[in-house]
């Protein structure tokens, strides 16, 4: 049995802390990536995970994974990119996630060009920026790799979940798009610009990194793996409130059960109108008093 999979008791308090944080949670930690340089990545790669860090051992993937699952264990990480540089696949990038520390897809892209943050003299956004994420292509929709590939970079990219956002906030996007075959990767900054009324006019500059990328080796994991990662626990699920329905457009529909009104001691707005005659007085007061001697 492995030294991280065997049941370990805590001896002291900081100890129990510890196995506490590893413990299944009904909400996830924000997921933390690991960037693997290999022992034969070149210049081109390294410069590509440096750029991935400032946005946010020698192993081979695709042949051995054990080494991504002890080092995902060990430092308690979800996702991966592991760059490398061979003969047979030049400037390689490998981008996967986890699921019980153990790979659940991993995605093999090639770098055709690239272009540097340090290569493009324009402001950047500031680090911890939660970016906007654009995904272009009928790829992405139809084809399952490049499905896969989207899921993946949203896991990858899409920083802590907020729960309320500021408009100045808004200022970082990342442009995937698929087309012939290539993934075409771009990175600007927003600017709001005066615009005379009450919208902003938006413009994009671009900051870098820039990347055009083609899709190489995939390990995706099978329909019924993938279906249970994505499983939410009973407890998240939403309660379903009894006689409240909703519209295509969001509006909130209620139905309320009370018992059977007796409409003749509804009270009524009191008009000249709808006073009582005399003679009808009089009548009535007349089938009440047979009603009675008919009761009696």
């Amino acid at each position: 049995m492995d030294a991280l999979d065997r049941v370990v008791k805590p001896k002291t308090k900081r100890a129990k802390r510890f196995l506490e944080k590893r413990e299944p949670k009904l909400n996830e930690n924000i997921k933390n990536a690991m960037l693997i340089k290999g022992g034969n990545a070149n210049a081109t790669v390294t410069q590509v995970l440096k750029d991935v860090v400032s946005m946010k051992n020698i192993t081979r993937p695709f042949e051995d994974q054990t080494s991504l699952e002890f080092f995902s264990k060990k430092s308690d990480c979800s996702l991966f990119m592991f760059g490398s540089h061979n003969k047979k696949r030049p400037n390689n990038l490998v981008i996967g996630r986890m699921y019980d520390y153990h790979v659940l897809d991993m995605i093999e892209l090639g770098i055709e060009n690239f272009v540097s943050l340090k290569d493009i003299k324009n402001t950047k956004c500031p680090e911890g920026t939660k970016p906007m994420l654009i995904f272009a292509g009928d790829d992405f929709d139809v084809t399952e790799d490049y499905r896969r590939l989207k899921s993946l970079l949203i896991d990858f990219f899409r920083g802590p979940t907020v729960p309320n956002i500021r408009l100045a906030g808004l200022e970082y996007v990342l442009h995937f798009t698929a087309l012939n075959g290539k993934i075409y990767f771009r990175s600007y900054k927003l600017l709001l610009k005066k615009s005379g009324c009450r919208t902003p006019r938006i413009e994009l500059e671009e900051m870098g990194p820039s990347l055009d990328l083609v899709l190489r080796r995939t390990h995706l994991a099978s329909d019924d793996l993938y279906k249970l990662s994505m499983k939410m626990p009973k407890a998240l699920k939403p309660k379903k409130k009894k006689n409240i329905s909703h519209d295509t457009f969001g509006t909130t529909y209620g139905r309320i059960h009370m018992q059977k009104q007796d409409l003749s001691k509804l009270q009524t707005r009191k008009m000249k109108g709808l006073k009582k005659r005399p003679a009808e007085r009089i009548t009535e007061d007349q089938e009440k008093k047979s009603k009675r001697i008919k009761k009696n």
